[in-house]
C-alpha cells in the first residue's frame, strides 16, 4: 500500500514537471527554459527535480518518448484495405488532444532524434506490409519516407495554423494528398479504397 502511494506521488511529480516544461517551452523556447523555471512552475522543490531527472534533456526525452510510442502505433495502418482517411482522422484526433506536446516535439531541436525514430519506424512498418509496384519509377524506400514525412509536415502545418479544419477533414486531406497518390505510384496489390462521398 505504501509503495502504491509512493508510486502515485512520483508519477504525479513527474506529470507536474512535464506539464511545466511543455508550457514553458511553448512560451519562451526550450533553450531558454531552466530547471529552476520548471521546478517553480510545477511547484516542486529544486532538489526534488534532481531526484527524478539528472537534467532538462532527460525530462524532455521522457515526455516525448510517450508521444513517440503512441504516434508510432497510430501511424501504422491497421489493415491493408482500411480507408486511410480513418487512420488519418485517428491521428489528427490524437494530435488535437495532445497539441502542446506535439508542438514541442516538432519545434524542439532536442527532439530531432525522436522524429528520426518516428520516420524510421514508420518507414519500416510501411515497407514490411507493402510490396513494390512492378515497374514503378519510385523506389519504395523513397515512397515510404515520403508517406511518413509528409504526414509529419501536414501535422506541423495544422498546428502552426491553429487547427483550422476538424480531424475528420484532415483525415480526408491526408488520404487524398499523401496516401492515395503515393500508393498508386509505388506499391502493388493495395489500391486505396474508392473515393468516399465527402
Amino acid at each position: 500500500m505504501k509503495m502504491n502511494m509512493q508510486d502515485r506521488r512520483v508519477k504525479r511529480t513527474q506529470q507536474l514537471l512535464a506539464e511545466a516544461l511543455i508550457a514553458l517551452t511553448l512560451e519562451k523556447g526550450y533553450e531558454e527554459v531552466t530547471i529552476r523555471d520548471i521546478s517553480e512552475r510545477a511547484d516542486v522543490g529544486y532538489a526534488t527535480y534532481f531526484r527524478h531527472y539528472p537534467d532538462k534533456d532527460a525530462l524532455l526525452t521522457d515526455v516525448l518518448e510517450v508521444v513517440l510510442d503512441e504516434l508510432i502505433k497510430l501511424l501504422q495502418q491497421p489493415e491493408p484495405n482500411a480507408d486511410p482517411a480513418l487512420a488519418g482522422t485517428i491521428l489528427f484526433h490524437y494530435v488535437q488532444q495532445h497539441s502542446q506536446v506535439c508542438q514541442v516535439l516538432l519545434q524542439s531541436r532536442r527532439s530531432l532524434g525522436l522524429l528520426q525514430r518516428i520516420i524510421g519506424l514508420g518507414m519500416d512498418n510501411i515497407l514490411s506490409d507493402n510490396p513494390a509496384r512492378e515497374g514503378s519509377l519510385v523506389p519504395v524506400e523513397i515512397a515510404a519516407h515520403h508517406l511518413v514525412t509528409a504526414a509529419i509536415a501536414l501535422i506541423q502545418w495544422w498546428l502552426d495554423n491553429r487547427m483550422p479544419h476538424p480531424p475528420e477533414r484532415m483525415g480526408i486531406i491526408y488520404r487524398e494528398l499523401i496516401v492515395r497518390p503515393t500508393y498508386l505510384v509505388a506499391f502493388q496489390g493495395i489500391e486505396p479504397p474508392p473515393r468516399l462521398a465527402q
